[in-house]
């Protein structure tokens, strides 16, 4: 029997290879089988060059539990090992047996997973001892027994074994007794091995029998050794495409479409990426693309390879040639990937610009679901937007759909401003902005449905991209302020009576949580709406950024911003304006006399003392303005009061300010009870 010390640097790898070079221990299952579907790879090799002539026999990668014994193994029956070659590779950590394979046969070696030499050592992450027990592949090889306890020091020994290959034999230590479970050991192995190219057997297949599942004779094959990315495009069908999604996802929906890559130069790349039915809640349907090198699945944490806005798509990416750390969990960063992440890209667009054009009716059916990822792409990176903007639909409240190009020519010459900016008029809900929609249809305008999840930084970025363009909510203002053609008519108001209107809509305003409302009164043509509100659409705008955009909290605490818009050519609005004057006028007549002298006063005052330095100014002079300004507020409030209390008796009022807020989806509580006892107080 052979002792001796491994050949590493340092007493303390195996701590170093359990806490750093790995980032689960689960991982240590599938760095076992991945070598043992190496070693036949490399067998299959041998043969095909004929450099090995015995008989293949079965090559399936066999995994055995024995709970008892507290052992797990995996046997191949691969090319096996000298006891020199155990010595080499084993012992001398850095020394990678598959770098010399690959060195010899790098031009016939394609399906050889590991590079680092490392793997093996992942054993020791779940075990108190690992046994390796092996026979090399050679002519009249003799069989030998390495041991090792997870100390430097480990034993060799001759053994009889009677067929070529290796048993790993795992002794699991104590707190990693999960890994003696069968269910654990089966849920990694369709983890990590579902599509490795060599059979992997974990017990028997069972059959309900007697009231209990038993073993039948036939082995349970975990993966399938040619997965569908591997085929060849031409050979597929729509229902093979399917059926996979299926077995990747079993309780999704149906994909939209999906796109087979398959490139070899300048990078090794295959895989299969789905569009999945997605319309909103873009964190949950992350990482669902997995990655594989070699058909070993490494990870679905997939940003660096696949572009950001493509971490929504599923599906699977297979390639030799990212670049991967001695654990094979995290990617480096380097030009292949860079190379991959823009192939990918491209080959995304190139899709969907060809189903745009082969069928576009298809195209739009499918564009309700589609359109997350489009938008995600344009906004997230910059070269994506110029290849989908031909492919990039609008949808109208009719539910037509246009290009960008398309929808620019319908709505240019109507809907252009008279500073010539073309006016994209759009509406969140459909059903709540109805009656504005109805009145921007009834000018002739076009109205978009913007009621996606990315469709506001959406009307932001196209604001920038398109010339001259300014996207505008249809009840970011009155129908005809949306797109102002020519100067606004003046209103044959007094000061005072625009004042007093609006005092009489604003006591009456109901006090709202994080709501600000403005009042403004407007000449708008008999036919128009007595009162409408409308938001500020660069407010709203911002507070919808500020979802989506970091360093825009401020505007998310900021309270919503309405106007009141009142009619002055409405006969109603005129009738609460005239009935006010004759009602308030005795009691406002006095007031308004006392706070037009005041006023004046205040003006001579600030005249006499306009030039004069503060220190020039005596304390006399001071006190008298600042009495003159208490007696003006004073008047004010007076003024005020007597208008608000005409206004809480005049039921007109509320009522339309309450036709208003309902109109607009604002009216609750207390206010609508009050409002439908008012209203059916009008109908008797």
């Amino acid at each position: 029997m052979q002792k001796g010390n491994i050949g590493v640097t340092t007493e303390n790898i195996f701590p170093v290879i359990k806490k750093f070079l790995y980032s689960d221990h689960e991982i240590f299952l599938r760095e076992m089988v991945s070598n043992a579907v190496d070693a036949t790879q490399k067998i299959k090799t041998l043969a095909a060059q004929g450099d090995f002539k015995g008989e293949m026999g079965d090559l399936a990668v066999r995994v055995t539990l024995d709970k008892e014994a507290g052992t797990l193994t995996i046997s191949d029956r691969g090319i096996g090992m000298t006891a020199e070659e155990v010595d080499r590779y084993i012992n001398q950590i850095a020394f990678s047996g598959v770098n010399d394979f690959l060195e010899k046969y790098k031009d016939k070696a394609n399906a050889i997973i590991g590079h680092f030499g490392l793997g093996f050592y992942s054993a020791f992450m779940v075990s108190r001892q690992v046994d390796i027990v092996t026979k090399s592949y050679k002519e009249g090889a003799q069989a030998v027994k390495w041991s090792c306890d997870g100390s430097p020091e480990y034993t060799l020994e001759d053994v009889e074994k009677e067929d070529r290959g290796t048993d790993i034999i795992l002794h699991i230590d104590d707190d990693c007794k999960e890994f003696l479970e069968k269910a654990r050991i089966e849920s990694l192995l369709n983890k990590y091995c579902k599509f490795l190219a060599v059979p992997v057997v974990f017990g028997k297949k069972q059959e309900w029998k007697d009231g209990k599942y038993v073993d039948t004779d036939e082995d349970n094959v975990i993966n399938s050794v040619e997965p569908l990315w591997a085929k060849a495009p031409s050979t597929l069908k729509d229902e093979d495409y399917k059926s996979f999604y299926r077995t990747l996802y079993p309780m999704h929906d149906e994909p939209l479409f999906w796109i087979h890559l398959n490139v070899d130069y300048p990078f090794n790349l295959t895989g299969i990426l789905y569009f999945p039915r997605v319309k909103s809640n873009l964190e949950l349907q992350r990482n669902k693309i997995q990655l594989y090198c070699n058909q070993v699945f490494v990870t679905d944490q997939v940003e660096g390879i696949v572009p950001d806005f493509l971490t929504l798509l599923h599906g699977v990416i297979d390639s030799p040639d990212i670049p991967l750390n001695v654990s094979r969990s995290y990617l480096q960063s380097d030009a292949n990937v860079k190379k991959i992440s823009t192939y990918i890209t491209k080959k995304v667009a190139d899709r969907l610009q060809s189903i745009f054009k082969e069928d576009r009716k298809a195209y739009e059916e499918k564009w309700d679901d589609l359109k997350i990822f489009i938008n995600y792409g344009m906004l997230s990176q910059n070269d994506f937007y110029d290849r989908a903007k031909d492919f990039t639909l609008l949808k109208d409240v009719e539910g037509k759909y246009f290009t960008l190009d398309e929808y620019r020519t319908l709505i240019k010459d109507n809907q252009t401003d008279k500073d010539d900016t073309v006016v994209y008029l759009y509406a969140n809900d459909a059903t709540e902005q109805y009656a504005y929609i109805e009145a921007a249809k009834a000018k002739g305008y076009s109205v978009l449905l913007l009621d996606g999840q990315l469709d506001t930084p959406m009307a932001s970025m196209l604001e920038q991209k398109l010339e001259k363009s300014r996207f505008t909510r249809v009840d970011a203002d009155i129908v005809d302020r949306l797109i102002v053609k020519e100067e606004a008519k003046k209103s044959e108001l007094t000061d005072d009576e625009r004042d007093n209107l609006s005092e009489i809509f604003r006591s009456q305003m109901p006090k709202m949580d994080k709501a600000e409302f403005m009042v403004d009164v407007l000449p708008l043509g008999e036919a128009n709406q007595p009162v409408v509100i409308t938001q500020n659409e660069y407010m709203r705008r911002m507070k919808d950024m500020s979802r989506y955009q970091e360093g825009m909290g401020f505007y998310a605490q900021m309270p919503d911003s309405y106007s009141l818009v009142l009619n002055t050519d409405h006969p109603l609005v005129k009738e609460v304006l005239d009935n006010a004057t004759k009602a308030t006028a005795d009691a406002l007549k006095p007031v308004v006399s006392e706070l037009r002298g005041q006023e004046a006063r205040l003006a001579a005052l600030e005249q006499s003392q306009n030039g004069k330095k503060p220190e020039e100014i005596s304390q006399e002079e001071k006190d008298d303005k600042a009495n003159t300004q208490k007696a003006i507020n004073e008047q004010r409030d007076k003024k005020k009061q007597i208008i608000d209390e005409y206004a809480a008796g005049n039921g007109v009022v509320s009522q339309l300010i309450d036709l208003a807020l309902l109109q607009n989806g604002m009216l609750k509580g207390a206010r609508l009870n009050a409002f439908l006892k008012r209203s059916i107080d009008l109908i008797k």
